[in-house]
């Protein structure tokens, strides 16, 4: 099993900066890439940020103010949120897809989710 770990999360105000993390941990073999996630109330979960083999995608509502980063040796993941806006104001998931051991058997892939950490950004 793969299981993923955020903390971080908390209350800010508007134009302030909160700084996400999320450690995995388990039978790894290989994370190719890791990402954030948000789902606002009544809304659909959508893509922040992720990276994979160096190369970094951001959503275009926070392009610019996001900035993700990774620990390879670590394998961590971080979410430095700059500039927060009342829409930011969500659960903050962390994703990571990769192999993971299964004994004597060849790898097998995984996709892992955390239990989210919520951002509250007041206006």
């Amino acid at each position: 099993q793969v299981q993923l770990v955020e903390s971080g999360g908390g209350l800010v105000q508007a134009g302030g900066s909160l700084r996400l993390s999320c450690a995995a941990s388990g039978s790894i073999f290989r994370i190719n890439a890791m990402g954030w996630y948000r789902q606002a109330p009544g809304k659909q979960r959508e893509l922040v940020a992720d990276i994979s083999g160096g190369i970094t995608d951001y959503a275009n509502s926070v392009k610019g103010r996001f900035i993700i980063s990774r620990d390879n040796a670590e394998n961590t993941v971080l979410l430095q949120m700059n500039s927060l806006e009342p829409e930011g104001t969500a659960v903050y998931y962390c994703n990571a897809v990769g192999l993971r051991t299964m004994g004597w058997d060849l790898p097998t892939e995984f996709n892992a989710w955390g239990k989210g950490t919520q951002v509250t950004v007041s206006s």
